[in-house]
């Protein structure tokens, strides 16, 4: 079986920086290997390696959880974004992402499609500045999926890994985009596409 992660611990004095990759973020694309498995026991959730085997960010979400909310946590354990249901859409399923921990005023919205191939709307929400919006494409199930920014182009794409099955993917991005954002949008994904959600309990 293919090797899915190589370097367990975080690199000394990397915590601080972006997820590592060959080519600097102004030449070419970051790219992780989504790991659907948390290495806490007793714990659901995603374990995410950077392009060298290092540690970049992690979902830990105990068996007794609902998993209506779910915090992405960078390789340190800081939160970076905290993914949420909302309830009472009039809009169909939608996930709101919060930065950190603050869970008052949501920075995006993914909202579910049902239009076509497309698969979800990732907006900016009000307040939150005139951040772009996003539009993803494909199948999540397969692990094929391709997100677009607001002129068509292709910003971010989640992509199978070879031998290994749906449990290991790729997510690469390109330049530009928040690569801790991308992963949250990965997060908002799997809890409305998964049947069952690694993350969610479908009984609550």
């Amino acid at each position: 079986m293919a090797r899915v992660h190589p370097n367990m611990a975080p690199a000394p004095g990397a915590v601080d920086k972006a997820p590592a990759n060959p080519a600097s973020a102004a030449e070419g694309p970051t790219t992780l290997t989504v790991w659907r498995k948390s290495l806490l026991f007793d714990c659901k959730g995603f374990t995410v390696f950077d392009a060298v085997g290092d540690l970049a960010y992690r979902v830990d979400s105990y068996a007794s959880e609902t998993g209506d909310e779910v915090v992405l946590m960078d390789a340190a354990g800081r939160p970076a974004f905290t993914v949420r249901r909302k309830r009472f859409s009039l809009q169909g399923e939608q996930w709101l992402v919060f930065a950190g921990e603050e869970t008052r005023r949501p920075v995006y919205a993914v909202r579910r499609s049902g239009r076509g191939k497309t698969m979800a709307y990732v907006t900016a929400c009000a307040g939150a500045g005139a951040g772009p919006s996003y539009e993803v494409e494909g199948s999540y199930a397969r692990r094929s999926c391709v997100v677009y920014d607001g002129e068509r182009r292709a910003v971010a794409e989640i992509m199978p890994k070879a031998v290994v099955g749906t449990d290991v993917f790729r997510l690469v991005v390109q330049p530009g985009v928040g690569v801790s954002l991308a992963m949250a949008v990965v997060v908002a994904l799997e809890q409305m596409f998964s049947r069952p959600s690694l993350l969610r309990s479908w009984s609550t």
